[in-house]
Order: structure tokens, then sequence, then C-alpha cells
């Protein structure tokens, strides 16, 4: 016995397929295409032609049959088939197997007929053929193009263009495009540049087919500036301009022609080109031929008073086209300068109202100087700036200019002969100080003066050197010829001020003046006499200057000293009371000054140090870092006298406990508009806060009742404070409690969590964890801290700090005790291994057995609906043949 499926009748099968294949051929439509022609193409080129077949029946992959014919009603001529290989003509069997004729399936309803050496031979109509596969006949099974083949007549014949050409030169591209018209086609002319160091190629400009221009990317803004232009010429010449060439038009030049054919489809298709090469081009860059020649049209030595006559020759090619910008300059100094308009400017910091520039020949400027001094003397060299214009000649001479050499003549050298005044100086003191703060007064003394011209006049400028580094000295101010004041960076202040004083008593004496020497004013001193001529334009000019003998000035200093003494005015002996302090002062050799002040406390000897307030020489009270804003009206410090200040503290209370005292500045002024220095500073004796509070005692304790989670569940604990002595009112006592934590792998560093002041305000820290944290007050002496949503990283200890805030009960204000801290407990977030993975291997088994049963009842009811049992008959001979013959 054996169970075998059942089979279905071949009948019913073809009927079935029958009536599916008309009811489909009812819905299509057969459409095959071609491209529009005629197609022109030239012989010796490839050329491609497509087919499709849309709304068709049957399979997707549909096959394709390509034929032609010489002439329209001439034979068919069978070329290539997608489905029979020997389906070729005899005549093109070498070619279809060499592969120069094949048919490429571009998708399962389209197909491309490619020749890759098209022949005058294979103009003709070509037909594309679809086999019918649909079962009712609709629409059309072929598609004819026509094909023209034109020899090749294309010709290209450049013109060699000049090899060498000057930068801002023009480079002239020849070039002679023509063909045989036979057919309608069209021509374009392309010109392209190879550069030599790059060897890359780039497009300058093309010329039709219709007659339009495109240019390279790079050659756009020139062409629009005139900079390229095309010039078309007569039998198929064409000429291409660039005007104005730098050195980056070096290189070597093609030419492109091109033949289109316009097709019925309105596209432009190129159906051959020809390149050639029309040679090289060396573009010379300006500076190669650019040369500068300074030469002197007056004698190199001159008299004061006489004119000096330089010329600039220039020398370069193609000078008519460039742009030239000529500067003289004097001892390396830019002293005048034409730019390329003609238009003359002198240097701001080296200018000369006697000096011009004039443009005497093409390439040549004249420098003139009327008048000439001492100060002209030196080396004279003119530098020149060649510019190339980028833009073309229909500009008008608007376009861009870029410099393209820059070039600097040799030195021509002019000597202004003079005879130097010369004098005799003598530097004494008028008045030395003997300690700081005293005046100080020196003269310079000028005689024997010789060959100061009529007119003449003398300057001065006074030097100072320390003791400790006399080889440097510092300018402290100067008089010129016309008794102007130029004071030194380091003494511009006490100048301005009057401290320090400098000029002219008598015509040849100077005086120096100090309103109260310092100690950084002792070292030396000397001064530097300056002769000044007149020039021809009525102007001063330096001709000579002499320095002194340094003077050394020095005096016994004696040091400002300050002491301090601190005592106590008002004793704070309860809490609340007024603490009031007196601070008295005795200075020597200090003069007239300003004092700063720092009232400072200590907790405890060794603790840090906190300032309290401060008082500025200025007089401007500011309280310190330490101070609670809440307690600024409390505060008090104020100079009680002319050596005295007093610091007072309202509402003490047990954190006010410490010591007490004075840290005191004093500092001076050279004169009234004068910054302060700092003369000396001292600090006091401590004074002592120290009182005993009879209030209540504290004490804190941490609990929890359980000190081990599970993640994602909220952990509890709670702060409990217990008060013992006199115990105030509920509502004359509040906590502010801050939590702590320290990580179980972070170290000992315990960071705050989350904290409540007195106010009941409470402040969250920035925490690096999905868990969240809050405080709640339970009670009147209870808080309680919740961590929501435990993860792994709350693992650690945790402890809260308690300050208490009651009404004190001798002074019946708010007052801090000191801060308590509580033991620790340790939080526990263990991770659940056997809850986390239960729910998912109960879903894993209850699936599986799942699908098992599924999979037996669906095999079973298959077996039981789809098989039936039947018994093994042999079958005889004459039923075996009846079976062979069907």
């Amino acid at each position: 016995m054996t169970r075998n499926c059942p089979k279905m009748n071949p009948q019913t099968f073809f009927f079935s397929l029958l009536f599916g294949i008309s009811l489909l051929g009812g819905v299509f439509s057969r459409i095959v295409s071609v491209p529009p022609g005629p197609l022109i193409r030239v012989e010796g080129q490839p050329i491609s032609i497509r087919c499709d077949v849309n709304d068709y029946g049957g399979p997707d992959e549909q096959d394709f049959e390509w034929v032609m014919k010489r002439t329209q009603n001439g034979p068919q001529i069978k070329i290539i088939s997608t489905f029979d290989t020997s389906y070729s003509h005899p005549s093109l069997t070498r070619r279809v197997a060499s592969g120069e004729i094949s048919m490429n399936r571009l998708k399962d309803n389209e197909v491309e007929l490619k020749i890759s050496d098209v022949k005058q031979t294979d103009s003709g109509f070509y037909n594309c053929q679809t086999p019918s596969t649909d079962s009712e006949i609709k629409g059309n099974y072929e598609a004819q193009v026509e094909l023209i083949v034109i020899p090749n007549t294309l010709k290209v014949s450049p013109a060699a263009p000049v090899p060498v050409v000057s930068e801002s030169g023009d480079i002239v591209l020849s070039c002679n495009v023509t063909r045989e018209l036979s057919q309608p086609t069209y021509l374009s002319v392309t010109w392209s540049i190879r550069k030599s160091k790059t060897l890359e190629t780039e497009e300058i400009l093309s010329f039709g087919p219709q007659g339009e221009v495109t240019t390279g990317p790079k050659y756009t803004r020139r062409y629009s500036d005139g900079g390229v232009r095309l010039v078309p010429g007569q039998h198929g010449v064409f000429e291409l301009v660039i005007a104005k060439v730098t050195t980056s038009d070096d290189g070597t030049y093609g030419c492109t022609g091109t033949e289109w054919a316009h097709e019925s489809s309105g596209q432009w298709l190129q159906i051959v080109e020809s390149t050639k090469e029309m040679g090289p081009v060396t573009v010379t860059p300006i500076s190669q031929s650019l040369t500068i020649t300074a030469s002197s049209l007056s004698p190199v030595i001159l008299t004061p008073g006489a004119s000096l006559s330089l010329l600039c020759s220039v020398t370069v090619d193609n000078l008519p086209q460039i742009g030239l910008e000529v500067t003289w300059l004097s001892n390396g100094r830019d002293l005048i300068t034409m730019e390329m308009n003609g238009v003359v400017v002198s240097n701001g910091t080296n200018y000369r109202a006697d000096a011009s520039l004039e443009r005497v020949a093409p390439g040549q400027v004249r420098l003139s100087v009327r008048g000439v001094t001492t100060e002209d003397a030196g080396a004279y060299s003119c530098r020149v700036r060649a510019f190339v214009e980028k833009g073309g000649r229909s500009s008008g001479g608007g376009g861009r200019w870029h410099m393209a050499a820059e070039k600097m003549s040799s030195t021509v050298n002019v000597k202004v002969a003079q005879i130097k005044p010369s004098f005799t100086l003598t530097l004494e003191p008028i008045a030395t100080p003997k300690v700081t703060s005293e005046p100080m007064e020196l003269a310079c003394h000028v005689t024997n003066i010789t060959n100061l011209p009529a007119g003449g006049r003398l300057g001065v400028s006074w030097q100072y050197s320390s003791g400790s580094n006399p080889q440097t000295s510092n300018l402290i101010g100067s008089l010129d010829a016309g008794g102007n004041l130029l004071p030194g960076t380091t003494y511009s202040d006490r100048l301005d001020t009057g401290a320090i004083t400098l000029g002219r008593v008598q015509p040849n004496t100077f005086k120096l003046r100090f309103l109260r020497a310092q100690e950084v004013d002792m070292g030396q001193y000397s001064c530097v006499v300056s002769a000044w001529t007149v020039n021809s334009q009525g102007g001063f000019v330096k001709a000579t200057e002499q320095p002194s003998p340094a003077l050394p000035i020095k005096w016994d200093p004696k040091r400002p000293s300050l002491n301090v003494v601190a005592r106590t005015i008002r004793e704070a002996s309860v809490g609340g009371s007024t603490f009031e302090m007196s601070c008295a002062m005795t200075t020597e050799n200090l003069g007239e000054a300003g004092y700063s002040v720092l009232i400072q406390s200590q907790e405890s000897v060794g603790a840090s140090i906190k300032t309290i307030m401060t008082f500025s020489p200025d007089s401007v009270v500011q309280h310190g870092g330490a101070t609670d804003p809440k307690r600024r009206d409390q505060l008090v410090l104020l100079k009680s006298g002319a050596a005295e200040f007093r610091f007072r503290l309202g509402g003490v209370q047990l954190s006010d406990r410490g010591f007490y005292w004075c840290d005191i500045t004093a500092w001076t002024k050279q004169s009234p508009g004068q910054t302060w220095t700092k003369a000396t500073s001292a600090e006091s004796n401590k004074v002592k806060i120290q009182y005993q509070e009879n209030g209540p005692s504290f004490a804190v304790a941490l609990r929890s009742d359980s000190t081990t989670v599970y993640p994602w569940e909220t952990a509890k604990m709670e702060c409990v404070l217990s008060i013992s002595g006199s115990s105030p009112k509920s509502d004359d006592i509040a906590y502010e409690v801050r939590w702590f934590f320290t990580e179980l792998r972070g170290g000992d560093t315990a960071a705050q969590l989350i904290s409540m002041d007195c106010s009941g305000v409470v402040r969250k820290e920035a925490r690096n964890s999905s868990s969240d944290v809050s405080v709640q007050r339970t009670d009147t002496h209870s808080y309680e801290l919740s961590v929501h949503g435990a993860q792994d990283s709350d693992s650690g200890e945790y402890h809260c700090v308690v300050t208490p805030c009651y009404v004190s009960p001798s002074t019946k204000t708010w007052t801090k005790a000191e801060e308590i801290t509580s033991s620790r407990i340790f939080l526990t977030v263990k991770f659940a291994v056997w809850d986390s993975l239960k729910l998912p291997l109960l879903y894993g088994t209850v699936a599986s057995i799942g699908v098992g049963l599924f999979s037996l009842i669906f095999g079973l009811v298959c077996a039981h609906c789809c098989c039936r049992n039947t018994s093994h008959t042999p079958l005889s001979r004459n039923k075996l043949l009846h079976l062979e013959m069907d």
C-alpha cells in the first residue's frame, strides 16, 4: 500500500491556460518602436539603433529580429536575431561572428543593434521585428528606420601659432574646418590648451553647430570681458584671439572640428570629430624683459639748498600695453610714487613737500628735490611694478589689472656736504634730595657754540639709566627746535601731571626738575643737546647732536613704616549683641598717604582666613566674599580719625566666634592726578569674639528600613534630629539638611546630592545617573531622602549634614548652631538574574511547544485530506501497449 498525491488533468490545465491568455489578450495592444529617421552617420564610425516593444502579451522577455533593405522596395536581408544564431544573411555572417555587428539586450523588452564600423553599403531601411506572443493580433509587430551613411569628408587644418609671445601680448589661433556637403550636416570648432606642467587639457571656446558660443569654466569671465574673441572667417576658417596673455596661457594649443546631424527628434548628434594639434606657445614673463636703471642728472655731491634730479628708465617688451607704477626710495623708505594713471602720491612718513615726479618720455620718470639738506643724503633707488590688464580691448581699458613683475634698480648715492655745528656741554645739580620725596633739579649749560647758521636753534633730550643697569638708558623727555615737549614712554604720566618738568630757562640753558623724587629716580642722568638748521622751506632740520657726561644722583633712602594696633571697644558677651573693634595706626617716613583696610577673621588658629569688609584709599567700602548677603546691614567699617578705623558687627551669632584683625596698606601719589602707589602695609594684633550660648544641643541619627534594593525600586533613608537642653518651640526651630553620597568605586570623595535650607527651599545637584532623588520633611525633626529608580551606580555610602537654625532664648533672634554630621549607611542595589530571565524563558518555552503542536496537527490534516489508499495492480501487456501508444 502506498499514498499518491492526485494530479491535475492535462486537458483541464490546457483549457485554463488558454482561457487566461485569451483574457489577457483583450487588454494589450503591441507597439514596436525605433528612433525616428532618417539617421545620418559617417562611414567608419560606430552606430547604435534601439528597439523596444510595449503593451504586449505573453512572457516578459521578448525576442527581436533585425532585417534591412537597400531600397524601400528591395529584398530583405536578415541581420541578426535574439533566438536564432544562424539567422544572419551569408553576406553578414562574418561581420556578426566577429562582433562588428551585434545586438545587446538592454531590458526584457528592449534591445540595441550595434555596428562598430559602419560602411556606406550599410545605408538602407532597417526593420525591427518581434515574433507574436499575444493571444490576439493587435498593434504593430515591426518598426522601420532609415540609415544614411555618408563618407568621412571632415578636414581640420590648423595654422601654427607664433611660438613665443610676450606677456600682455595676443595669441591668434587660426583653424580651417571643412566638409563636403552631401546631407544636411553641420560643423563646430573647439579650441583647447594642454598645460605644460599638469598635462591637463582645458577647453577654451566652442563655436557651433548652430552658431552658438560656449566657453570653458576658466575662460567665461575673460570671454565676457573681451579677453577671448572669436573671429569667424570665410571658407571654413575660424580665428580665436586670446588678448593680454599671462604666463598661465603657456601651453600647447589644439583645434577640434566636429560634424553634427540634427535628427528629427530635435536632438543634435555628433557623428564625427577630428582633433589636430596647433603647436606650443611659450609666454615670456614680463620680469624677463623688464629692466630698471636709475641715474643722476645732477652732481652726486650737493651743497645744502641745491636741487637734486634723478632719472628712472624702464625698458620692457610691449611697453604701450603695460601699466607702470614707479616709486623712488630714499635709504630704503618710500619717498614718492607715480601710479599707473599718472597720479603722484607722497609717502606719509617720509613726506617732502619739495619733491616731485614727472614722466619725461615713455618709460622714463624724473625725480626732483629742491633745497636739499643733510637729511636728503643717502642711497636713492627706484622700484617699478609692471601691471597687465586681464580684460580685453573691447572693455575699453576698464579691465582688471594684476601685477606681473616688480623690480628694483641699483642705488645712486647722493651726498650733501655741510660743516656741523659744535658746542660744549656742562651738566650740574641745582638741588639734590637728602631723603625720598624731596625735590630734585638739574641744569644743562651749552657753551662755545660755533658753526650754527643764522636762525639755527638748540634742542635737548634728557636721559636716565639706573645704577643696576647703566648701559640701558630711558628717555625722560625732550624739547625740539620749536620748544615742543615730547615725553618718554615711562615718564609720560609724571610729565603730564607736573610731577616732572623740563624747559629752557635761558637761550643756552635747559633744566630738569622732579617735584618729589622717588627711590627709582636714583641713578645717572645726562642731557643730549641737538643743533637744528633751517632748510629752504623754512622748516628745521637736525644738523648734529652731542651728549653730556653722565651725572650720578644718589641719597640715603628712609623706607616708610606702618604699625597697627587693634583693641576691642564693645565686647559681645551674648548672642545677638554688638561687637566693635578699633584699629589705630602709627607711621614713619610716610608723609601724605591714603589707606586701604581689610577686616579679616579666622575661626581658630590655623583655620582658613576670611575677608569680611574692605576699605579702599578712595574711601570705597565693599563686603568680602565670606559675608552673608542677609547680614550686610549689620556690618559697618569707617574711618573714625586721621589714623584710626572702626569695625562694627551687630547681631553676633555662634558662627561669628573667632579672631578678628585689620590688614592696612598705605598708598601714596606723586601728584593729585596720578594713580596710587603702594608704600607699605602691616597687620594688627588679633582680638577675639567668644561667648557661651545657653541654647539647646543637637544630635543626628541616620536610619533606613532596608539597605538593599533592586534596580528601578525606590530606596529611602531618614535623617532624624534630637534636642537636649532647653528645647525651643516648634515654630522657633528649623534645619538646613544636606545629603552626600560616596560612590562604591569613586574613592573617598563625597558628592552633595540635594539640600533643603532653613526656609524649606530644595536644591538638586547635577548627577550622571538615570535615577532621581528627592527630600521631604516628615515631621519637625525628621527629613527623608528618596532615591527613585535606583541603578547600580547608586550603590555606596550616604550621610547627611545638618545645621540647626533656632531663636536664641537670650536675644530672641534667629541663630545658627554648629553643623553636625550623621553616621553613614551603605546602600546596595542588587541585580536579580532569575527575575530578569524567567519571563523570557517562559515565553520561549510556550512558543516552542505551540509551534510543534501546530506543525503536527497541520501534517495530519494534510495527510488525511490530500492522499488516498490504493492497491498496486500490475498492468497487463495490452494496457502497457496502450499507455505506450498514448
